[in-house]
């Protein structure tokens, strides 16, 4: 009998859903969104969240407005973020907000921050 594991720290990785991007675009959005939050991030939760397996979690946000709701709400709540603007060198035009990294921090905290979004 395995035992799943248990993840006390994540990172949440939430695209804009209503903007083409090719699959290999939203991909690297995210990536932009997760090195900018754990760059951000205080260094015990990055190396807890590292020890135990980086554990990172794709959300899907309607518009733009969100992401910027949910970055205030994470900025008052003291966990690290990344919003992510485009420079339009490939598929999108420049300038354009395409995704926001939350932390690493603690499940929970993120939970009562991105738990109505659905997985992208």
């Amino acid at each position: 009998m395995s035992v799943e594991p248990v993840f006390r720290y994540k990172q949440c990785l939430i695209i804009r859903n209503d903007i083409k991007m090719s699959c290999g675009k939203r991909c690297a959005q995210a990536s932009h969104a997760s090195i900018g939050a754990y760059n951000a991030a205080d260094k015990t939760l990055a190396k807890a969240w590292l020890t135990e397996g980086q554990k990172k979690v794709v959300l899907k946000a309607n518009d733009e407005r969100t992401l910027h709701e949910l970055r205030v709400i994470a900025e008052r709540a003291g966990i690290s973020h990344s919003l992510i603007q485009d420079a339009g060198m490939t598929e999108i035009p420049p300038g354009t907000i395409t995704a926001l990294g939350l932390g690493p921090a603690k499940s929970e905290d993120l939970d009562k921050i991105t738990g109505t979004l659905t997985l992208l």
